[in-house]
């Protein structure tokens, strides 16, 4: 059984589960981790969840806050078992763990990221802050112009062409240079095909072929230089750099109320171990019937009965012996 984990809160389905099919599962807010919560409140290698037999239990990697299943915080390196169904809380993020027949989530290291961008950009619209990408010309003939990667999924047109949505006045540029979009929380960049060729960071470009276009890189074309800025990117590179944030015992009270109900479908521990499904027991024998006064009155008048037939018959072998002997 594969171990699916899922940020709670999070009514709106924008933040994906991810499914490990992995012995150990790391949680903390370092890039390495295999579960990325970028949150102050959670430690750099905060607790992991690991592979023991049929079960998968957690250990609180000696996290500044603590890790709790449900209410009940576990001592730092002792491993609980988990049941699927219940909520770990790590720092202030609640997440649900299941165990699921279902298969792995496709390229993990991808997918952690998308989700960590993910959890920083609903941060910063909490805050008021718009967490969108640009881009801005910082070297050329264009140099200040921006464009604003606003809408996801659309594909924005980078060239000599005046119709593209970025326009690059450069003798070396094609006039369909490149394109490059949003897609969940991650920029993207493709060559089209270009004359002379695209770099991204001094590194040449092979012509259609898609590839993350990581904030602060440098995209080449001829003698202009377009820079990604993605304020998302940016936080969480902060929030990986940063200080752990020690919780007050208050806080820690007030989170503690905030773990998210479970749905009426949803019964932790009704599966002890990953993937096995404790056994119903039989059907109990139907319980014996008390009996009635009157049965008990006939059942002690018959031992009555059998007692005086023994004593008769003792009687009449005792006449018959003497009888005998005379």
């Amino acid at each position: 059984m594969a171990l699916t984990l899922a940020v709670c809160g999070d009514e709106s389905g924008e933040l994906p589960e991810i499914t490990f099919d992995l012995p150990r599962v790391s949680i903390g807010r370092a890039e390495s981790c295999d579960l990325r919560l970028p949150d102050l409140s959670v430690s750099q290698h905060h607790a992991s969840i690991r592979q023991r037999g049929h079960d998968y239990v957690i250990l609180d990697e000696g996290s500044a806050n603590g890790t709790f299943v449900g209410p009940v915080r576990l001592a730092p390196q002792a491993p609980r078992v988990l049941l699927s169904g219940e909520r770990v809380r790590i720092g202030r993020i609640w997440v649900e763990v299941r165990f699921d027949a279902v298969a792995a989530t496709p390229h993990l290291q991808l997918a952690t990221k998308d989700l960590a961008l993910r959890l920083v950009a609903k941060h910063l619209l909490a805050q008021g802050e718009v967490p969108i990408p640009k881009l801005t010309v910082t070297v050329g003939l264009n140099a200040g112009t921006t464009l604003v990667l606003e809408t996801v999924d659309r594909r924005y047109l980078l060239g000599r062409s005046s119709r593209a949505d970025l326009v690059i006045t450069d003798v070396n540029a094609s006039r369909r240079q490149a394109e490059v979009w949003r897609k969940d929380a991650q920029v993207y960049l493709r060559d089209l095909g270009s004359k002379n060729g695209s770099t991204l960071d001094g590194v040449f470009i092979y012509p259609d072929k898609t590839q993350p276009w990581p904030h602060g890189a440098l995209l080449g074309v001829g003698a202009t230089r377009v820079l990604l800025s993605d304020p998302t990117s940016e936080a969480l590179r902060e929030l990986l750099d940063g200080a752990d944030d020690h919780l007050t015992e208050k806080d820690q009270g007030d989170l503690a109320a905030t773990c998210p109900p479970l749905k009426q479908d949803q019964r932790p521990g009704q599966r002890t171990m990953a993937g096995k499904t404790p056994t119903a027991p039989g059907p109990r024998p139907p319980p014996k019937k008390p009996r009635s006064a009157a049965g008990r009155a006939f059942s002690a008048d018959a031992s009555v009965a059998i007692l005086a037939l023994a004593v008769l018959g003792a009687s009449l072998l005792g006449l018959l012996w003497m009888l005998g002997g005379n």
